[in-house]
Formats: structure tokens, C-alpha cells, sequence
């Protein structure tokens, strides 16, 4: 998924000196923005390496691509569970849904795959002379909802490749979305709207995980 307005990801990077931990797991760097009490960081670490581990064991050469393709992971409170910032090189993976227990670790690779996808054609389209993308909109050439499908085919893949047990939901998850049409696959997102609302939710449950 394409994300939030390019100004509003600076604006964050420059808070990163006095709101943010960096580490470095399995090679990539990971800028943690942990504004909540009741998450600890070492487990929504402990769960991206596991994500990134079932990758690497499953299917080795997408995290050679996600190596070549990413500069940083990002984790942070925000609306959606994963996003590819264009020009920014930075996959973002969401700080609520690592820390969730109901959920197993193949789901957050198999949207780390996902954005992946997005990270891969950015960088093909620099290396082509189209140029990484600044904005919070791709360029009106850029088909949003046949490139979310070619995401969307990669965690079909990717579920495909894991265990039985373990790639039921992502392949149900991939085959659900593929069966929607461009608007539903692609959706437009106000994303001023959608961190309001994640406002709102964590203001009621009181800081809460969600």
C-alpha cells in the first residue's frame, strides 16, 4: 500500500533523533517509534525477525530482493498494517499488528512480501528513468490496482510456499482481494481522516493495543 503524504513522513524522520530507537535485524535497519506503554519493543522485534526468518527459509531469493530494494524498516503507530514509502525506500510495518498474538508471524511476512512488491516495481521504474515517486499520489500512468494485484499474487506465492497449516490464512487473505474489482483492490485512502480515526480508537481504549 502507498501511504501517508511525503511532507508528513519528514516530518516524522526529522522526530526519529528524539522519539526513536534504531537497530538492525538480519541486516536491515529497523527505526522503532514505540509511543506505547504497554508494547515492548524487543517482542514486535522478536516478531519481524520471525517474519523475515520464515521469508529467508521459504523463499530465500524475495529477501534478497527486499534487501536490494529496501533501505529501512520502519515500525510506528499508524492506520494500516503495512506501506511502501516511495523515494523514501522504506517498507513500514505497523507497530499494533507486530505486538498482536492472535496472529501468527506468516501474516506479517506475507505483508512484508506484499510491500515488497511495491518497493521492487519502484525501483524498477527509477532504474527504467520513470523516477521514485515523492508524493502521496502515483503518477495518474501508475495503475495503482494491477500493481496491488501483482502484490497480492506474491503473498499467494508466498503462502503457497509455506506449510499447509501455515499458509491457509494468507492464502485466503491473497485469493479474497484478487477477487475484487480495481476500486476495492486500490482504494483511495484520506489518510488525514484515517490517523484521525486511529486517534480516536486509542483515545477510547486508553492506549490499549488494538
Amino acid at each position: 500500500m502507498f501511504a501517508a503524504p511525503f511532507a508528513s513522513l519528514i516530518t516524522r524522520f526529522r522526530r526519529w533523533l528524539g522519539a526513536a530507537e534504531v537497530f538492525t535485524v538480519r541486516g536491515f535497519q529497523v527505526v522503532v517509534e514505540n509511543n506505547r506503554p504497554d508494547i515492548e519493543t524487543p517482542k514486535v522485534l522478536a516478531r519481524l525477525d520471525e517474519a523475515l526468518a520464515l521469508i529467508e527459509q521459504y523463499q530465500p531469493w524475495r529477501l534478497a530482493h527486499l534487501r536490494r530494494d529496501l533501505r529501512q524498516f520502519w515500525i510506528v503507530r499508524y492506520p494500516c498494517r503495512g506501506a511502501y514509502f516511495p523515494g523514501a525506500g522504506t517498507c513500514m510495518t505497523e507497530l499494533t499488528f507486530l505486538a498482536r498474538t492472535d496472529i501468527g508471524a506468516e501474516v506479517v511476512a506475507s505483508s512484508i512480501v506484499h510491500e515488497g512488491v511495491h518497493a521492487r516495481v519502484d525501483r524498477v521504474r527509477h532504474l527504467l528513468g520513470g523516477g521514485a515517486a515523492l508524493g502521496p499520489t502515483p503518477s495518474p500512468s501508475r495503475d495503482m490496482a494491477r500493481e496491488e494485484r501483482l502484490c497480492r499474487r506474491a503473498e499467494l506465492a508466498f503462502g503457497r510456499a509455506l506449510p499447509a497449516g501455515l499458509g491457509a490464512p494468507v492464502i485466503a487473505r491473497a485469493e479474497a482481494s484478487l477477487a475484487l474489482d480495481d476500486a476495492d483492490v486500490a482504494p483511495v485512502i484520506d489518510w488525514g481522516d484515517a490517523h484521525a480515526a486511529q486517534v480516536r480508537v486509542d483515545n477510547r481504549s486508553g492506549g490499549r493495543q488494538t
